[in-house]
């Protein structure tokens, strides 16, 4: 154990010196050391086992032999750049093009989602020969230049918004301006993106795209109200722009009722642009972008070829063709509808137990409980949030908190979570705000119960 604790603060104090500081780790007052992991469970240096409830990028679960094998395999044979022929990306765009509409037909391959949100942009840009963007509160699209202007998350933390960017009311029915109690929210939020449009035209600019992701991430855990997507469609297409539907946290099944997020909005909506990323290659670095023949046609016409050297090649594809299969194998949407669908309402449950769980929301293995610290005001309990992640993490399962305020707790494991994995998490939610009740009942503070002062 004295072992153990020297190596481990030595891997530390190494990671700081030598790396960058920018990017926090998980639980950094008291970091794990993973070694190494299997389907939704990761163990550190010492064996110790934890459950995994964030690794969506690890989408049918950590280091899945038919993945490594697929892997390996063609390692072995041939991994070069996309400018000779092979059959793996041309299975592999047909494998991509039978989960989605018809016209969503060709196929750009890189390697990361900020790279294919990146290319998304500059395809509805070159074929709208427009450059303003539409963008919702608190989105983030990813981290070069091009997409942190796009991403409020990030660029009210630098240099604010440009003028060329146009930010829409997170469609948010728990928090936002037209909430459940609305007649239409979906219309409501639809217009709000309409008089955006209006606005910027009077300023003589002119949309290329709306920008969102299918079920806002970072946002908090967001489900779109019905009609809403198909309604800013119709908006922006009418303004002679383009829908970018970011699928990079939702794609694959994680939903369980469909293929991909956005057809949670119905049959007659299909976005113009789809971007697609980490749960990809269960890890490995892969991602792409779909689009139609008229809109690849303008970006092939400006004459600047685009080629990406490590997109589309045979080992990435190879792997992405492996986790098609472990998909459907393994009916892992299925089991998103099973599991998903009983981890929310043992969450639900939770709810008529505990004041601080003001709602529950999501849609398959894609949920977010948010603590709040009065159900009338629904003012967020972000420190309560924080001490339930760290709390949780003393009982060995890993989760972390998401939206505006760090308030809602996010629930996006490896598709494999099981039945029992969701009772055990659950449980111990459960036996952990049923101990802070408790506490402040029998505490003298009982009418200003200061979680942050002591118990975080």
């Amino acid at each position: 154990c004295i072992l153990s604790a020297y190596i481990m603060n030595e891997t530390y104090s190494l990671l700081f010196k030598r790396l960058e500081s920018s990017c926090r780790l998980f639980f950094s007052h008291d970091p794990v050391k993973i070694m190494r992991a299997r389907g939704q469970y990761l163990y550190d240096e010492n064996g110790m086992q934890y459950l995994d409830c964030i690794s969506n990028v690890q989408h049918v679960g950590h280091c899945h032999p038919s993945i490594t094998q697929a892997a390996a395999a063609q390692m072995d044979l041939l991994y070069s750049n996309t400018r000779f022929l092979h059959d793996n990306i041309v299975l592999y765009a047909n494998r991509l093009a039978a989960t989605l509409p018809k016209k969503l037909c060709v196929f750009y391959f890189v390697n990361s989602g900020s790279e294919a949100n990146d290319l998304a942009l500059r395809l509805a840009r070159q074929y709208t020969r427009h450059q303003d963007v539409i963008v919702l509160d608190y989105a983030y699209h990813g981290h070069l230049t091009s997409l942190i202007d796009i991403s409020p998350y990030k660029f009210r933390k630098l240099e604010g918004q440009k003028e060329g960017v146009h930010v829409a009311p997170l469609p948010d029915t728990y928090h936002g301006i037209y909430r459940e109690d609305h007649l239409d929210p979906g219309q409501a939020y639809a217009d709000t993106v309409k008089s955006l449009i209006e606005e910027a035209h009077k300023k003589g600019r002119k949309i290329s795209s709306f920008f969102a992701e299918s079920l806002p991430s970072v946002g908090g855990q967001i489900i779109f109200p019905t009609g809403y997507c198909k309604r800013v469609a119709e908006s922006v297409h009418e303004a002679g722009g383009v829908y970018v539907a970011d699928e990079i946290q939702t794609g694959f099944g994680r939903v369980g009722s469909h293929f991909w997020a956005f057809q949670l909005q119905g049959e007659d909506f299909c976005p113009d642009i789809v971007t697609m990323g980490k749960p990809m290659g269960n890890g490995h670095p892969i991602a792409c972008v779909a689009t139609t023949e008229e809109i690849a046609d303008a970006f092939t016409a400006n004459g600047v070829e685009y080629f990406n050297t490590f997109g589309g090649n045979p080992v990435s594809c190879a792997i992405g063709l492996a986790v098609l299969d472990v998909i459907e194998k393994e009916d892992l949407r299925g089991n998103a509808v099973r599991v998903g669908g009983h981890l929310k309402q043992l969450l639900l449950q939770l709810q008529t137990k505990h004041p601080l769980v003001g709602d529950v929301r999501g849609v398959g293995l894609f949920i977010g409980m948010e603590l709040v610290k009065d159900r009338v005001s629904r003012k967020p309990a972000t420190e309560e949030a924080a001490h339930l992640v760290r709390r949780l993490k003393e009982e060995r399962i890993v989760i972390s908190t998401d939206g505006p305020w760090d308030s809602v707790i996010k629930f996006k494991p490896p598709m494999c979570f099981s039945i029992e994995d969701a009772e055990r998490v659950s449980t111990c939610i459960d036996q952990i705000l049923g101990g802070w009740l408790t506490l402040k009942n029998t505490s003298s503070l009982q009418h200003s119960f200061p979680f942050d002062e002591i118990y975080i």
